[in-house]
């Protein structure tokens, strides 16, 4: 049963009377390709959180990382994602097959304003496409085509309010809880939670690539 809620928002009109549309550059910013104050971004980028919406309307939002730069961007309108090792789920993928609609958050570690990028995927196990991502001589079993629709960077307020990037200010990690406790309590209910501890410390240790 959804959740009640008063005064719901239904239609622009209301929306836009609550929340008047601004006419400053935020709303003038976005670009159809990436230009160079993109492409620098992407450099220096080493995590992009990508979403998707799969064929029954639900959204997914998974996460890519690796050094920075690891997104090689081709031209003004593509970039190329390689896929590495992660939990075989590869829900970004399954969607992707039936709706190639995605969108693109950029982040570096330390930089409030982030890059946002939307358009559509494609998946690829081209060899060669393949093989310019290789670390350590291993190549990812595909790489994610991207070609670009919209770009723009986006304000640091939310990074700001969060207080993202001051660890002076960051909370306590104690007590949060983990993936093994997730899986634990979801799924594998014959382990201890030491031994499914164990299980993801070996996954992250050694299948990076």
């Amino acid at each position: 049963m959804p959740f009640a809620l008063k005064d719901e928002i239904t239609t622009r009109d209301r929306l836009r009377e609550i929340n008047e549309h601004w006419e400053g550059n935020a709303s003038r910013k976005d670009l159809d390709h990436l230009n160079d104050v993109a492409r620098a971004f992407i450099a220096r980028c080493p995590y992009v959180l990508i979403s998707s919406v799969g064929g029954d309307g639900r959204h997914d939002v998974s996460p890519r990382g690796d050094a920075p730069g690891f997104v090689e961007v081709v031209d003004d309108h593509t970039l190329i994602i390689p896929d590495r090792l992660g939990n075989h789920r590869l829900d970004t993928f399954e969607n992707l097959l039936v709706n190639p609609g995605l969108g693109l958050i950029f982040l570096i570690p330390g930089y409030k304003e982030t890059l946002r990028i939307s358009g559509t995927g494609r998946i690829a196990a081209d060899h060669d496409l393949r093989a310019r991502h290789a670390v350590n001589g291993r190549l990812p079993d595909l790489v994610l085509v991207v070609q670009v629709a919209q770009a723009f960077m986006h304000c640091s307020k939310s990074s700001t309010r969060a207080r993202l990037w001051a660890p002076d200010l960051w909370p306590v990690l104690d007590g949060v809880p983990t993936l093994a406790q997730w899986v634990k309590a979801a799924v594998d209910t014959d382990r201890t939670l030491d031994e499914v501890q164990a299980i993801h410390d070996n996954d992250a240790a050694t299948r990076l690539y």
